[in-house]
């Protein structure tokens, strides 16, 4: 069994060691925040409340050997001062006997987690927090908690987990009269079921809960609804009438990374609509203000895609470099996807079996990460590939007749042309 699916309470904190046990040398900085790391979170193990209560002396002996290593890390990274935050945030809840102390650190330490996409490692950190605090965060912070949980379990595709802490954060939100926290479990459980395929049924209930947060006055909840509609109606194969719902999440969101995340969206609506010069607008922008790592992987892999799209080779090789520098950081959806899109454009310039090639790894990683809506469309480009020199004369029309047709996709358009200036 790999160390990162080992339970919890077999070897906890594992996930961090495997950046020792890999390719890199203990010495490197990489592997010196791994073991930051795991030596923070085995002191905030010692709080846990299940736990044998550890010797003034015990913990002041251990605070001092993890004090000493994190200190170093510091200032060589933010993960640094996230490691080392943990550890003296674990010693002022020892000393003060008040375990809450510890629970910003850890939720700063996940959000950050989950931004690098090292998801395995945010779920530990989530989990430990759960864990060692448990009963006396505050209910806000539960119901925080039970929503990161379950959204970091959503891009892991475990729908099982997700599900069930997104129930169990809608529960307590309910009790506690937070209206908010409750449309976000809804709009979660709906993204849920659109991972699980069912995609009618999630456009349906995110059209009831973004009525709900209209009437609410709840923006960011309106945000994620209309977000969440555009990504199932684009599944649909309904691309112009998803973009206008994308564009107005953008306009909704006032968090950075949110906003970045929708416009790669309309971008991607763009182009499979035939607007290369639209969705290279949108993508680029996604990078050139650079958010989160998730955004910025994905909006690099759709404009290699854009650059294959217009059979632009110069291009294409530029941003599939890029991407190459993130591959050992991206999870397993933005990893099989770079390969699907780096093997079509290779078939676009006529390299068949390269493309061939690119396609079957695509297929390897979505087949063990579960993706299996990954695994059919791959499986249908290369049923077709020997075929395809029809469909690539198709997207040469395409390319120089975008279709926009609408007032709306106009309006985007145009909207998209003042953001790139």
């Amino acid at each position: 069994m790999p160390v990162s699916r080992l339970k919890f309470e077999s070897l906890p904190h594992a996930i961090f060691l495997q950046r020792v046990s890999g390719r890199q040398t203990a010495t490197t900085l990489e592997a010196r925040l791994g073991q930051g790391a795991f030596l923070a979170l085995r002191l905030v193990d010692l709080l846990a409340s299940d736990h044998a209560p550890a010797s003034v002396d015990a913990f002041h002996y251990q605070w001092v050997a993890t004090d000493r290593f994190c200190r170093e890390l510091r200032a060589a990274a933010t993960e640094g001062a996230h490691v080392h935050g943990i550890a003296s945030s674990a010693a002022d809840a020892h000393r003060l006997s008040d375990v809450q102390l510890i629970a910003p650190a850890l939720f700063a330490y996940a959000h950050f987690l989950e931004d690098e996409l090292r998801l395995e490692e945010a779920i530990d950190v989530l989990t430990t927090l759960l864990v060692v605090v448990g009963s006396r965060l505050l209910a806000a912070d539960v119901v925080a908690a039970h929503l990161r949980f379950a959204r970091v379990h959503r891009k892991l595709n475990r729908f099982d987990e997700a599900e069930a802490a997104y129930v169990e954060a809608g529960d307590l939100a309910t009790a506690a009269g937070d209206q908010y926290s409750a449309l976000l479990s809804r709009i979660g459980r709906a993204n849920t079921v659109l991972g699980r395929g069912n995609i009618a049924e999630a456009e349906r209930r995110l059209q009831g809960i973004l009525a709900d947060a209209r009437v609410a006055g709840a923006q960011d909840a309106e945000a994620r609804a209309e977000h969440g509609i555009a990504v199932a109606l684009h599944h649909m194969g309904q691309a112009a009438e998803a973009i206008p719902h994308a564009w107005r999440a953008f306009e909704l969101y006032e968090e950075d990374d949110s906003r970045m995340r929708a416009l790669n969206d309309v971008g991607i609506m763009l182009l499979s609509l035939g607007d290369a010069v639209g969705a290279e607008r949108a993508l680029a922008e996604v990078v050139r203000r650079g958010g989160g790592r998730e955004s910025t992987s994905n909006a690099l892999v759709e404009l290699m895609y854009c650059a294959s799209f217009k059979r632009d080779h110069v291009g294409f090789a530029r941003w599939r470099e890029r991407c190459e520098e993130r591959v050992a950081d991206m999870p397993p959806n933005i990893l099989a996807d770079f390969y699907l899109k780096q093997g079509i454009g290779q078939a676009r310039f006529g390299r068949f079996r390269r493309g061939e090639a690119m396609l079957k790894q695509a297929l390897e990683i979505a087949g063990a990460a579960g993706l299996h809506e990954f695994e059919f469309r791959i499986e249908r480009i290369m049923a077709g590939l020997q075929d395809c020199e029809r469909a690539m004369a198709l997207e040469s029309q395409l390319v120089t007749e975008p279709v926009m047709q609408t007032d709306e996709l106009r309006e985007v358009s145009e909207s998209l042309a003042q953001l790139a200036r």
